[in-house]
């Protein structure tokens, strides 16, 4: 025991070493068989050998790398790779994911543009340019180099174009639109905030805002004619919001705040819809800050038709249907048709209503809502309504909140006067609770089974040793069953006895 103690802290320490040695190789592998520049001409094909990402250019610290990203075992994309954590930063808008096969191919003509011979193009910066080249900040620019002139002039910037992450120092600005990874949310901003928005129905560009960060205007007021505000992430540790370049007119300050820190930091929008802040401290990214603090206050944490009761866990808003990690519905719950049809009517509806009481929406300063005098008047405001998806009634207050979007995760809350109607497509659960139902009548089966499994063998076992005993009777013509051989002669003097009596 005393030699395994010993022992482990030295493994830790060896594995430790060897990490950081890998690190370094990997670093310098890239760094010297990357270029930190290309010209017209380029071109480049994914490795079919390589499994996580190929460098293609790096910056002149060797921290970032515009990359091949292999998704989908063999598919690509075209993305920045900060390469210490491998984390991407920066991911190319396609118009779809190309193949990790000969066929692609990235090259620059004057326009960056990577595409295949058989689908065509993916992506293109569509720009007459004369180099590429990635800045040590992670941006990514086509220039134009003009003899004489110092500086060369950007055609293109990745800055311009963020996917879904802000680094240092990088201007967020209103053309701009940071979304999650898998495009269910989004930051944006307003004429003096900037917020945080899921995605409504297809084809709607707003969306449903469920975060909102206001400036407070301590140092300098937002002026209608000043144009518009923009976000910048400060190396001080916050998110100032300018609408000039002198005095924010708000900053939002983050755990380090006025601390400085060993590395770069960056903001990103996450899948779970929370925007959260990193700094880097040469082996790892450090969370720094993160916008919504509570989990029930997130758009959707327990999933459609979920109920997050805070501080506990997850259930579902239909009581017959059995949570499960990503949801109380189907993926075909959230499609975005209406309730409606041609030969709707209230007595064949599309849905069937489900009523809960003790139920709250998570952001219910950011939501419109009409004044209704009983939950009957706001539940029949939305049945009659063909893109309406449910409403939540304070009794107390009269406020009645229409939902024109998919039922995301509601609030569990004691207070039973908030009630709430929701519209669920038909079929919507039932897979789920046939799941639930399913796995009950095949544990119930089993034990049943196992139990006549036991009784067999125990008669079986009975059988067996009465054979062994001797042979276990037969039937004569009289249809009498008759006993093992051996007992016949003390039978017969029992029966002779009997007569004689």
């Amino acid at each position: 025991m005393d030699f395994v103690n010993s022992i482990t802290p030295l493994k830790l320490t060896q594995f430790f070493i060897i990490s950081i040695f890998f690190s370094i190789f990997f670093q310098i592998k890239v760094e010297s068989e990357t270029p930190n520049q290309f010209f017209k001409g380029f071109k480049a094909n994914p490795d079919p050998q390589i499994s996580n990402f190929q460098p293609l250019l790096t910056d002149s610290t060797g921290n970032y790398s515009l990359s091949f990203l292999r998704v989908e075992e063999n598919q690509l994309t075209l993305a920045i790779i900060h390469v210490k954590s491998f984390e991407s930063i920066w991911v190319a808008n396609l118009t779809r994911l190309a193949k990790w096969a000969d066929p692609t191919e990235l090259y620059f003509n004057g326009s960056l543009v990577l595409s295949d011979s058989r689908s065509g193009v993916f992506w293109s910066t569509h720009t007459d340019g004369d180099r590429v080249w990635l800045s040590n900040t992670s941006n990514l620019q086509v220039q134009k180099v003009d003899n004489g002139v110092t500086s060369p002039s950007v055609l293109w910037q990745s800055f311009d174009f963020p996917s879904n992450t802000l680094v240092e120092n990088q201007n967020f600005t209103s053309a701009m639109t940071l979304v999650s990874s898998n495009g269910l949310y989004s930051m944006r901003l307003g004429f003096d905030f900037f917020g945080l928005y899921f995605k409504g129905e297809s084809g709607s560009d707003s969306g449903q805002i469920y975060w909102r960060h206001k400036a407070l205007e301590a140092k300098a007021d937002v002026m209608e004619d000043q144009g518009h505000i923009y976000v910048v992430l400060k190396s001080n540790g916050f998110l100032g919001m300018y609408q000039n370049e002198s005095v924010p007119v708000d900053i939002e300050s983050f755990n380090s705040f006025q601390q400085p820190v060993s590395g770069v930091r960056r903001v990103r929008v996450e899948p779970d819809g929370n925007l959260k802040g990193y700094f880097w401290d040469g082996s790892s990214w450090v969370l720094d800050y993160q916008a919504i603090k509570e989990t029930c206050e997130l758009p959707s944490p327990c999933g459609a038709y979920g109920l997050c009761h805070p501080g506990k866990s997850c259930s579902c808003l239909d009581n017959s249907t059995d949570y499960s990690i990503g949801g109380c519905a189907p993926p075909n719950s959230q499609e975005s048709r209406d309730f409606c049809g041609a030969s709707y009517d209230l007595d064949h509806k599309k849905y069937k209503g489900l009523s809960r009481n003790g139920v709250e929406l998570p952001n219910t300063e950011l939501m419109d809502y009409q004044h209704m005098v009983s939950f009957q008047e706001c539940q029949s405001a939305c049945e009659g309504n063909c893109t309406c998806w449910g409403v939540v009634y304070t009794n107390t207050s009269g406020f009645c909140y229409i939902l024109n979007y998919p039922i995301q995760s509601l609030v569990g809350v004691r207070d039973e006067s908030k009630m709430g109607f929701f519209k669920m497509r038909e079929g919507v659960g039932k897979d789920k609770m046939g799941v639930g139902f399913g796995v009950r009548v095949g544990l119930l089966c089993g034990a049943i089974l196992v139990l006549g499994g036991v009784i067999g063998l125990g008669y079986y076992r009975y059988i067996k040793r009465k054979r062994e005993r001797g042979v276990s009777g037969y039937v004569d013509d009289d249809g009498v069953v008759v006993g093992p051989y051996k007992d016949l002669g003390n039978a017969s003097f029992r029966s002779i006895e009997l007569i004689e009596r």
